[in-house]
């Protein structure tokens, strides 16, 4: 478990208004974003998404999620010399209303809700916004399994990083196979396909 105090206090002081996404809360307290055309800037939408992340004109908002967790890299050999490549995200997934833990995240990159649904993605885009942290990402997904909140989503947007960077040292012919695990959060936005007109959306204007 990699809850944060961080994390629930500020849940617990902004509250999040869930009205202001759009959203329902369904009977587990999971957050589904409603095909309206309301606002959803109070789930984290940042100020400006780069262009490149934006999700087809066909793709809804679905679900957000806030992930805490590692980045994990591992030492290895290359054709250059030595560095430390990702080995896997290992991360938990909170609802946005309390902060109250609902999936993880791993290897794949695998996203998996507690109601056994799975859907793993693979990377379209990505883009540097902040160098002291990973990339924020569009992703496409390539497979599911279960039948539940995951089950559906066909995009997926990784934004509002911090931390996660693989160390700039430490790593040579020494220590080939040492692993380490650098903290990070993001906010993970699904999207699923949908009929009609293209709903606004954390993607640029």
């Amino acid at each position: 478990m990699h809850a944060s105090k961080t994390f629930a206090l500020a849940i617990a002081i902004s509250g999040l208004a869930l009205g202001g996404c759009g959203g329902t809360v369904d009977d587990e307290g999971d957050v589904d974003v409603a095909e309206s055309e309301s606002a959803i800037d109070t789930c984290d939408c940042p100020d400006a998404v780069p262009p490149e992340l934006d999700p087809a004109a066909d793709q809804k908002l679905k679900l957000v999620l806030h992930a805490e967790g590692d980045q994990v890299y591992g030492c290895q050999a290359t054709a250059t010399g030595f560095a430390w490549t990702l080995i896997a995200p290992d991360a938990d997934l909170f609802k946005l209303a309390n902060g109250k833990q609902v999936g993880t995240h791993y290897a794949g990159p695998t996203w998996a809700h507690k109601d056994g649904s799975t859907v793993v993605g693979t990377r379209l885009a990505g883009v540097t916004v902040d160098p002291t942290a990973i990339p924020w990402l569009l992703l496409g997904a390539v497979s599911h399994t279960g039948n539940g909140k995951m089950s559906d989503v066909t995009t997926i947007q990784r934004m509002n990083t911090t931390g996660g960077l693989a160390p700039a040292s430490g790593c040579s012919a020494s220590s080939v196979g040492a692993q380490v695990a650098v903290p990070y959060t993001a906010d993970y936005f699904f999207y699923k396909t949908g009929k009609g007109k293209h709903p606004p959306q954390c993607a640029s204007e």
